[in-house]
């Protein structure tokens, strides 16, 4: 698989971002997060996860990048996600290709953040 570029490229749009508060530790979450993430093997998908900086990128087809950032937040943190346009020609067309996708993605970050928050967070006694 290979490495996703850890910045946008000067050309980008950010098309959505997305946030989310989970109560947990940022490390736990951070490896949650990239094993739920981490593309197929034989994938085209590029990845980069990084768990110094709490983030992780997933770039495929030509248009399409996914970042997430930990961010700590006292007891909790905030899990971030941004969806970018980082076509270098074609943008509106990117757009046109990649509609199921953006519109999927509420529910597909609500999803995950569900699933995280019922792994990691421990009911009130």
């Amino acid at each position: 698989m290979p490495e996703a570029p850890r910045s946008r490229p000067d050309k980008h749009t950010v098309l959505h971002t997305y946030s989310a508060r989970i109560v947990a530790a940022p490390d736990v979450v951070f490896r949650s997060l990239d094993a739920r993430l981490q593309p197929p093997e034989g994938s085209y998908t590029a990845y980069l996860a990084d768990p110094a900086d709490l983030l992780i990128v997933t770039q495929g087809s030509w248009w399409y990048r996914a970042e997430y950032r930990v961010v700590p937040h006292g007891s909790a943190v905030q899990v971030e996600h941004v969806i970018v346009n980082v076509a270098q020609r074609g943008e509106r067309a990117a757009l046109v290709a990649g509609r199921r996708v953006v519109a999927d993605a509420p529910l597909a970050f609500h999803d995950v953040i569900k699933a995280l928050r019922a792994e990691l967070e421990r009911p009130a006694p």
